[in-house]
């Protein structure tokens, strides 16, 4: 009776080894979806990933090039001078970890914004503002399991000053 319990107990372990082993063997990390759109002057990746196993911890960059126009705005309203604008250039990106949970996906955004002016600056009595940015190239990765999606496509937030003369022309 004591051999039986025994080879009972021993069948069950096997078992549930088995079957924990066939479940991780499942998991197949794949995006289902990945998109992205402006917000002002940011840009807003959106994306859902599945096949990730239950309540695993998934770190995601989003990155992207960007190209943003700095000018300088007056009292008057209008951008004085071509001098008091900067073109820059350079790659943004955002990080971020969510839970899977218990279906194994994690559906989430990350906002990448405009890289900085730089040492730019405006003279006193005008305010730095920015007049336009246009991102191209952008991905999400699932840096944890080391998968990336390019994201199709060139976003331009057009001018985001149309009533300062002179911040939109070149």
């Amino acid at each position: 009776m004591r051999v039986k319990k025994r080879f009972v107990a021993l069948a069950a372990l096997v078992g549930a080894i088995a079957a924990l082993s066939t479940v991780a063997f499942a998991v197949s990390p794949h995006f289902v979806r990945a998109d992205a759109q402006l917000s002002g002057a940011n840009l807003i990746v959106s994306f859902k990933e599945a096949g990730l196993g239950t309540n695993q911890l998934i770190t995601y960059e989003a990155n992207a090039d960007a190209t943003a126009t700095y000018v300088c705005v007056n009292r008057g309203g209008g951008n004085p001078s071509a001098s008091n604008k900067t073109t820059v250039s350079g790659p943004v990106s955002a990080t971020g970890t969510f839970s899977s949970g218990k279906n194994g996906q994690v559906t989430a955004s990350l906002t990448l914004m405009p890289p900085s002016s730089g040492g730019f600056s405006c003279p006193p009595g005008q305010s730095l503002d920015i007049a336009q940015v246009v991102y191209t190239n952008v991905s999400i990765t699932d840096t944890t399991n080391a998968i990336t999606e390019p994201i199709a496509g060139t976003f331009d937030t057009g001018c985001l000053l149309p009533n300062v003369r002179g911040a939109c022309e070149t």
